[in-house]
């Protein structure tokens, strides 16, 4: 594998029309490519982003029309395509917030179903993704065709280390952050946590944010991100849809995590949670 891989994060304003959002997520992922982007990454939602029962209504299977939309662009366009998320309707008749990761053939090669669910209040907003998904129980690490190991997550997932200290301890060199941060959020804590889970697990990351009014009263904040293994912002997104890129030095990463080597230090038997 080269040294070198240029990856996209790919910056949307999705709504609850499911045909613009797909259009524009395919001029946006086209011109990632043509910019040179062999890895790219869809922000939380994609396909649609609206109310809870929106959401409901609008969950579709994984062989349904955004994912094979997905599928065959990423096959195209011979790319590793993270396929943001979308809501599931899975074969028992679950709903799941899903993350894909498809190879350039356009084949799975992994789905990971978010494990933390965003029932918070924020800047006096409710916010309860349980009332119309369910979580997944399954840390997920996906590989590409050249055997870059990637850590899947999904947006408020980034407010828990553990998940992904577990993801860079099973070998993720990057890690993936699909997301539709809060407007509040984003201006206050995104690029924190984004750069801290990069520090902390010497990984780069690729965080794909929505932007704008998503739903009536709900923004999403933007300002997509890249961060390499050093805490260091590679590409940043302005406050508008549109795509970012940078080089992932994977020679880099190598060094750091030899010249300050904090995940081999470790010592895990010392370590317990409490009760």
């Amino acid at each position: 594998m080269s040294e070198l891989l240029r990856a996209a994060a790919v910056q949307l304003n999705a709504t609850a029309d499911r045909e613009a959002n797909l259009v524009n997520a395919d001029r946006l992922v086209r011109d990632a490519s043509a910019r040179g982007a062999r890895l790219v990454v869809l922000p939380e939602k994609w396909p649609l982003l609206g109310s809870g029962p929106q959401l409901r209504a609008g969950a579709e299977p994984i062989d349904g029309p955004a994912m094979s939309w997905a599928r065959a662009c990423a096959r195209e366009l011979a790319l590793e395509l993270v396929a943001g998320s979308f809501t599931e309707l899975t074969a028992d008749g679950r709903r799941q917030n899903t993350s894909l990761h498809i190879g350039p053939d356009g084949e799975i090669r992994a789905v990971y179903r978010k494990i933390h669910m965003f029932d918070v209040t924020v800047d006096g907003l409710e916010y309860r993704e349980s009332e119309h998904e369910e979580p997944g129980e399954e840390i997920v690490v996906s590989r590409t065709d050249d055997g870059l190991e990637l850590g899947m997550t999904i947006c408020y997932d980034l407010r828990f280390p553990e998940l992904y200290r577990i993801l860079a301890l099973r070998g993720a060199r990057v890690l993936v952050v699909p997301a539709a941060f809060t407007l509040a959020t984003t201006r206050d804590h995104w690029e924190a946590l984004l750069r801290a889970r990069a520090i902390e697990n010497q990984a780069f990351v690729i965080a794909a944010n929505q932007i704008g009014e998503n739903e009536p009263g709900r923004f999403s904040g933007g300002r997509s991100m890249i961060v390499d293994p050093w805490g260091v912002v590679l590409a940043q997104a302005t406050d508008a849809v549109g795509v970012i890129v940078a080089d992932l030095d994977l020679g880099r990463l190598e060094a750091i995590r030899s010249s300050l080597p904090s995940l081999a230090n470790r010592r895990a038997g010392v370590y317990s949670w409490p009760v």
